[in-house]
């Protein structure tokens, strides 16, 4: 039920926010404020990373494990340069799994569309014993809305993000969301 309400809210403010200033995308929007809101709210235990300190921390060459807690459709439009994929929705098991090769001690930073699968993904990393463990806050499209790097699948340079789907994709600069027609 909790999870209804946050997405109709969610909705209320992005429509608000598009009918009123017409860039829901803006960070301190309406819609944006309504996210982490409703982030906060869900995912208090999570830690969370500014985009700008994980843009400083990956420039200092001690980059954190970068996890993409998107589906393959979304993370081969772009992702983040050097993310690793897992699916949204996977287990504390196969997320140790599929991070076996990764020391638990070393920073781990978590990404989706905007931030709440990836705060779910976190929680269950920390549960499979990874002690530093944050969701990057406004995830890849706030990402992708300041201009930051993004590639394919294939590694090529990347400008747009797949937009999840019509609701969402709002929270995106027109001119970095994927035209999936």
């Amino acid at each position: 039920m909790r999870t209804a309400a946050a997405l109709l809210a969610l909705v209320v403010a992005v429509a608000a926010g598009y009918l009123a200033w017409g860039a829901p995308y803006r960070s301190g929007s309406l819609a944006w404020r309504a996210v982490g809101r409703d982030l906060d709210a869900r995912f208090a235990d999570v830690p969370a990373v500014t985009t700008g300190a994980l843009a400083e921390r990956l420039d200092q060459g001690a980059p954190p494990v970068l996890l993409d807690a998107r589906t393959s459709a979304e993370f081969a439009v772009s992702h983040l340069p050097g993310a690793r994929h897992v699916r949204p929705d996977a287990g504390v098991q196969e997320l140790a799994a599929a991070l076996a090769d990764v020391d638990r001690q070393r920073p781990v930073v978590v990404y989706c569309s905007v931030g709440v699968r990836s705060a779910g993904v976190a929680r269950r990393l920390r549960e499979a014993g990874f002690a530093q463990v944050e969701n990057l806050e406004g995830s890849v499209f706030q990402w992708a809305n300041e201009g930051r790097p993004l590639v394919t699948a294939g590694g090529e340079p990347a400008r747009v993000v797949h937009p999840y789907d019509a609701v969402w994709g709002r929270l995106l600069r027109p001119e970095r969301r994927a035209n999936l027609d």
